[in-house]
């Protein structure tokens, strides 16, 4: 699956912690060529350290300004664009809706949603020239199913389906394939940061929270970026190339029952 894999032109948004830079290094590892942008000087300098064979940006890509600077710069490094992976997001407020301010309600939706079609809007007339093009936004089981006191996120997770789905009709006479990608509970600090978040606006052991998000799993565990990035790689290589239009779970199976305490 790897070997159609090296000729990739791949740029992706927050690649340079988490689920992105997981992402980045899989296809790097496969012998694709990268860029990534960030807003953490402090990830962006570990990226530059660890992978100095990727191009590196710093943006804010719910800014149209340095997203124009951000396609710049890749296509510099890259030569053209053959897969764009729309990853970046926060988690937004953990509250009822009463309590969520209209910032921060703005916030999340412009990280969340208003950055793929900045980012989908520069890179669809070089994915268009490509012949192997690919379009992986990153939802959300948040997506499929909701959640309650994060309805920010859950809303732009939502979105990011219906925008993958029109996309892949409208992309797909000219060969781009789209598809989202829908992560469970994701174990690392980010997650970690989410169930404390979680636990302090029910009032609960964040022990207690964690046990219940597991208990929702079939699998009864959390995923790892690394399973989110080999769903990506399998998108956009050749054993990939009828899928598109999809929202793919991988979460272990997400059950959608009532929290459970046991």
């Amino acid at each position: 699956m790897t070997q159609d894999i090296a000729s990739l032109r791949v740029l992706v948004t927050a690649g340079c912690s988490g689920i992105g830079r997981a992402i980045a290094d899989t296809f790097a590892d496969a012998g694709a060529r990268i860029h990534v942008c960030d807003i953490s000087d402090e990830a962006i300098a570990a990226c530059r350290t660890k992978r100095p064979d990727y191009g590196v940006s710093r943006a804010d890509v719910s800014k149209e300004e340095d997203v124009e600077r951000l396609f710049k710069e890749a296509l510099e490094h890259l030569g053209g664009l053959d897969v764009l992976v729309n990853n970046a997001g926060i988690a937004g407020p953990t509250a009822p809706i009463e309590e969520v301010s209209y910032d921060e309600w703005r916030r999340t939706i412009e990280v969340g949603l208003d950055s793929l079609y900045l980012c989908t809007k520069q890179a669809v007339p070089h994915l268009k020239a490509s012949n192997s093009a690919s379009i992986v936004n990153i939802s959300s089981t948040a997506g499929l199913f909701g959640y309650p006191l994060r309805t920010p996120y859950a809303s732009a997770k939502w979105a990011v389906i219906g925008l993958t789905k029109s996309l892949a009709m409208e992309l797909g006479p000219d060969g781009v394939r789209v598809n989202a990608i829908c992560p469970g509970a994701v174990d690392g600090p980010r997650m970690d940061r989410v169930i404390a978040a979680d636990a302090e606006a029910r009032g609960l052991d964040p022990a207690i929270v964690r046990r219940e998000s597991e208990n929702q799993v079939s699998l009864r565990t959390f995923v790892k970026a690394e399973d989110i990035a080999n769903m990506a790689l399998f998108l956009c290589s050749s054993a990939g190339s009828k899928v598109s239009g999809q929202a793919l779970a991988v979460d272990g199976h997400t059950e959608n029952l009532a929290k459970q305490d046991d």
